[in-house]
């Protein structure tokens, strides 16, 4: 129990640090993949390349951990 709070509170201590850094990742947030469809007074994201490599990032994380 105590090993999987310690990796809860690093995860989230990492989102964080993330998110304090969004505007130095910029690039992240239009990589090719990614859907968007702009209307006048409408504007629509999929983030479908970047939810995979958060998603590869974040697995290979915790099999890290998990050792």
């Amino acid at each position: 129990m105590g090993k999987t709070l310690i990796i809860t509170g690093l995860v989230i201590a990492a989102i964080g640090v993330v998110i304090l850094l969004a505007g130095r990742l910029e690039w992240l947030s239009c990589l090719p993949g990614d859907i968007v469809i702009e209307r006048p007074g409408f504007t629509f994201y999929l983030p479908i390349t970047t939810c995979l490599i958060v998603s590869i990032f974040i697995s290979l994380v915790l099999k890290i951990f998990n050792r």
